[in-house]
């Protein structure tokens, strides 16, 4: 993976050979045609009584967060299936949730519950894919657990591409790092075929601990501005240099790449935003003193400043990787009630709670979603295990109708009963409000069309 602190390294500033810029390129290679730029402009002007979203939040709960522990309980079914915890009333008559969510509960009047997600996967690595980028995976195991550039990009990258980003900041980032918690990085958290170009700005650093830093961004304040204005020259040689391969991938990629992170490193707006020790103590209290806590006050952050879309995993740094996060297997009701619930309780209530204080929750879209759900009925070590048949999704802001339960499920919450929506139906609403029709086209590395996401908008939910 190309990333900015190899474009702002050494090998950069000492020049590169034509045989670099075609091999960035062939990384970079894909392509949209100009009538589906054209028809999506149209989509947006003719969908004008409904303000298009800016920005999205992706909080993905990594492991598979339970249904009918958080967001659908069924008090009535038998204990193996319903457990000990309790449904609590929030701010609107009707929707209940967890007693393990009651800050999150106060804010039920900016999100709607999806109670009828679905798929048919129940491996991690194809569950996230499908989840991330709306299609199921097309490798099989043991290649499905890694990245691959034959993949489909994740929403962020298509963004990068299809969509202005605001001069100086990263229009996709991920935090606090991608998934890999037992082995390689999965598959959907990059661009895929669309190439390194449209990659995620990664932290790759934990915000909550002393010595957090963003990475690339932070070089840019020890370095001298001369030096900068001697990198941007050698762009403007290498920019000429690739003027005679416009027609090919290193053509179509290159030039706005390296012009984009030279900005980025030079923007006193990008390293403000990654600046999260210039939050308040008490902002930052209330978020929650945890990784997830204080990676969601940045994705806050980032997407005030103007970041397009900001994808925040679930990861624990306790033992220096994700570890079991939501896949709770064993222990589950404890696990939940003490390490999982609260901090993201705490997390997702002060979002919700800031954007709307800030007037920018009508035009940022937030998701909260896993890979699946969990089994109804406990297992011999009181876990939960793997569950895609039906699970929820939680979705705010950017047009979303709060206060809003959307589909249903059976009385063990195992199967969708009414409004089932699938991962398809979801990207293709994200993208939709941003503007970008879901049938746009976009290409491959072999120059093979393919539609953004084979899903329908979710209209019930506007």
């Amino acid at each position: 993976m190309l990333s900015l602190r190899t474009i702002g390294g050494t090998r950069l500033c000492d020049g590169l050979t034509r045989r670099d810029l075609l091999h960035v390129g062939a990384l970079g290679l894909g392509g949209l045609a100009l009538p589906q730029l054209l028809r999506a402009q149209a989509a947006r002007a003719a969908d004008a009584g409904r303000k298009p979203a800016k920005s999205v939040i992706v909080l993905f709960l990594n492991g598979g967060p339970s249904q009918l522990d958080m967001w659908d309980l069924k008090p009535d079914a038998p204990e193996e299936v319903r457990g000990t915890f309790r449904p609590i009333d929030t701010t609107v008559p009707g929707m209940r949730i967890s007693e393990h969510l009651p800050r999150t509960a106060r804010q039920a009047k900016h999100f709607t519950i999806l109670r009828a997600v679905h798929h048919a996967t129940g491996n991690h690595p194809a569950a996230a894919y499908w989840m991330m980028v709306g299609s199921p995976i097309q490798r099989l195991a043991p290649q499905v657990v890694t990245l691959s550039r034959e993949d489909r990009p994740h929403p962020g990258s298509v963004i990068a591409k299809l969509l202005p980003a605001k001069a100086g900041l990263p229009p996709f980032v991920m935090v606090p790092e991608a998934i890999s918690p037992v082995g390689p990085e999965r598959p959907g958290q990059h661009a895929g075929f669309l190439g390194a170009a449209y990659d995620p700005y990664r932290v790759n650093s934990d915000p909550n601990l002393p010595d957090y830093t963003a990475g690339a961004l932070d070089a840019s304040k020890d370095l001298p501005r001369e030096r900068f204005e001697r990198r941007r020259s050698l762009l403007q040689q290498v920019s000429a240099h690739a003027r005679h391969l416009e027609q090919t991938a290193a053509g179509q990629t290159l030039d706005p790449y390296y012009v984009r992170a030279f900005d980025m490193l030079s923007s006193q707006q990008a390293q403000q935003a990654f600046d999260i020790s210039a939050e308040p103590a008490s902002v930052r209290d209330r978020y929650g003193r945890h990784v997830f806590g204080q990676s969601v006050l940045l994705a806050r952050r980032l997407v005030e400043a103007g970041v397009r879309l900001v994808h925040v995993n679930w990861v624990r740094h306790d033992n220096g990787k994700g570890g079991q996060g939501y896949d709770s297997h064993r222990d589950h009701l404890e696990w939940s009630k003490t390490e999982l619930l609260p901090p993201t309780d705490a997390a997702l209530a002060s979002l919700l709670e800031d954007l709307h204080e800030r007037g920018l929750l009508a035009e940022t879209l937030v998701l909260v979603i896993g890979e699946f759900g969990r089994t109804p009925k406990f297992n011999a070590n009181g876990g939960r295990d793997h569950w895609p048949n039906c699970f929820s999704v939680v979705m705010a802001g950017g047009g979303v109708t709060g206060g809003e339960v959307f589909g249903t499920s059976d009385k063990y919450a195992a199967q969708p009963t009414a409004n089932p929506v699938s991962p398809q139906d979801i990207l293709a609403t994200v993208y939709h409000r941003l503007g970008v029709e879901p049938d746009t086209l976009i290409h491959d590395q072999q120059q093979r069309p393919f539609a953004l996401v084979e899903g329908e908008p979710i209209e019930g939910i506007f």
